[in-house]
């Protein structure tokens, strides 16, 4: 039986290739009615040819196969069954799955999973059951960087002939410009495609979507340094065999800005290279280690951002009209690097700051036994997976399951001071003209400043206060601030139910049953403090 947003495979024999092995002459066209859908094919080794398809509507297919091998057919599509949603797509400023269902992204970082021994995966995926995520940041490639030196059974592609590929144990970051090709991305080792899609199905399966990193600096095997042509040939590769699966995702890198062997004019041939031969047009970002990558490609479908301040979701939302995810925020956890040693606390904060104004964040740790002699031996999540150690994993489960209760997204409701961080000239001169006289002297020297100090300024004072966009429900988020009442802008026409939420303790408490307009809210004077206010029609 064949299911809507479940991946359907046809399996053919034929003989092996006599040249490339990714190069491969086979496709099908899929027809709906009037729609028609090509999917290319690709080589599985052992004389097989596999083409798959994900059929993103219910109805009675017809298919023709064309190429090495020729075929045709047809597939009885039944409705999605529970629990199955489709890929997620970008809707302006939010996310969404294939079937209208909402997707609040609530990201971890296991960048090595792929890459590990049976018994870590194990108690990774084991540990992942338990966890609130529902997005993973891992890598294609393997990585090379602290506490994470160790080479992975098997690697994407066979090595060239004539050649050798030998274990350096360099730092991160070193690219010889002499190193001789290793690999050959015409041949790839069949086993490691194989073990890597067990990975994904078994993610797909868990509710778990997948932010594939395509490319990463992070390298001491020569994957980093393929050249232009073999770059293409891989990702023509990848996408011919991952595309289908419903809950892949394309990060064209992580850390672009220090992939060096590559330039700015390399990453739209990607994106289009891969727009080109996904026909199911997942979601696809470019995340920075500094500068960030330009978003308003055209196929670049969200914002994917390392940043250290969170208060930047309603610029980038405004200046690209597209869905912001703080992939990196940096991690939980007590290494020596300022990276990965920020709190628990802190990083639940950043989560409703980021959540509150209508952003995606993702979750990262990073423990480090004081005890451990050998750190390559170190097992840290953010790394390799393992068992989750920090507090803030079932706290971001607290504002999951607030998010879900909501059900619809939230957009940033941008007041006071900090609305100057997002107005043109022309649309700042127009407020200007509207405050009351005693105000405008104290923004007009404000505006004096430059920049760089009015954004300094104006982020140790955010607001961080999101709404649906039918205003049925607002969430208030106040941080580190201590406050013992706040006051409240509700819509006067509507009767709203009032909580006050405690983020770090879990705890909701009903603060006013008929609230409406301005109205004043007592809190306990603590950190970690939000408000929630629900329309009751």
């Amino acid at each position: 039986m064949d299911y809507q947003y479940e991946m359907k495979e046809l399996t053919f024999k034929g003989p092996e290739p006599s040249g490339s092995h990714v190069e491969t002459d086979l496709e099908a066209v899929f027809t709906l009615g009037e729609e028609k859908t090509t999917v290319k094919g690709f080589y599985a080794g052992d004389g097989q040819y596999r083409i798959r398809f994900l059929p993103l509507k219910e109805g009675n297919y017809t298919y023709k196969v064309s190429g090495i091998v020729s075929d045709s057919g047809s597939l009885s599509v039944q409705p999605a069954r529970a629990g199955q949603h489709g890929p997620v797509w970008a809707e302006e400023t939010h996310l969404r799955f294939a079937d209208g269902t909402w997707f609040h992204s609530f990201g971890t970082t296991v960048y090595a999973l792929a890459h590990q021994s049976g018994e870590l995966t194990e108690e990774t995926f084991s540990s992942l059951r338990e966890a609130p995520f529902n997005k993973v940041r891992m890598c294609l490639f393997p990585k090379h960087y602290n506490y994470n030196h160790n080479d992975p059974d098997f690697f994407p592609f066979n090595i060239l002939p004539g050649r050798k590929y030998e274990f350096r144990d360099a730092p991160a970051f070193v690219d010889p410009s002499d190193e001789i090709p290793v690999w050959d991305v015409h041949h790839p080792d069949f086993r490691f495609w194989d073990s890597f899609e067990k990975k994904l199905v078994r993610l797909d399966k868990m509710g778990i979507q997948v932010d594939l990193i395509l490319f990463h600096p992070y390298d001491r095997w020569g994957f980093a340094k393929l050249s232009p042509e073999d770059n293409l040939v891989y990702l023509d590769y990848l996408v011919r065999r991952f595309a289908a699966y419903p809950n892949i995702w394309w990060s064209l890198a992580n850390e672009y800005d220090l992939c060096r062997a590559k330039d700015l004019s390399d990453w739209p041939k990607f994106e289009d290279k891969i727009a080109e031969t996904d026909p199911y047009h997942h979601l696809m970002s470019n995340h920075n280690c500094f500068p960030l990558y330009d978003f308003s490609h055209e196929k670049i479908t969200h914002c994917s951002c390392q940043l250290r301040t969170m208060t930047m979701v309603p610029e980038l939302q405004r200046k690209y009209g597209k869905p912001v995810l703080y992939d990196e925020c940096v991690y939980e956890g007590n290494l020596p690097e300022t990276w990965g040693s920020i709190s628990a606390a802190e990083m639940v904060n950043r989560f409703w700051k980021v959540t509150a104004t209508g952003g995606y964040c993702t979750h990262g740790e990073v423990f480090l036994d004081p005890a451990q002699e050998e750190l390559d031996e170190a097992v840290l999540w953010w790394a390799k997976g393992g068992k989750l150690k920090g507090k803030s994993p079932r706290r971001i489960a607290f504002l999951r399951s607030i998010m879900e209760e909501i059900g619809d997204p939230l957009s940033p409701v941008v007041g006071g001071i900090w609305n100057l961080l997002t107005m043109s000239e022309t649309e700042l001169a127009q407020a200007l003209e509207k405050l009351p006289s005693g105000m405008k002297g104290l923004v007009r020297v404000m505006l004096s400043m430059d920049k760089v100090e009015l954004t300094r300024h104006v982020d140790a004072e955010a607001e961080f206060v999101g709404a649906t966009d039918d205003r049925r429900v607002f969430l208030f988020y106040y941080g580190t601030d201590c406050h013992a009442r706040v006051t409240i802008d509700l819509p006067e026409d509507r009767v709203y139910k009032v909580e006050v939420l405690d983020a770090w303790n879990m705890t909701r408490m009903l603060a006013n049953n008929a609230a409406s307009g301005k109205t004043v809210i007592r809190l306990p004077g603590h950190e970690y403090m939000a408000v929630l206010a629900t329309a009751k029609k």
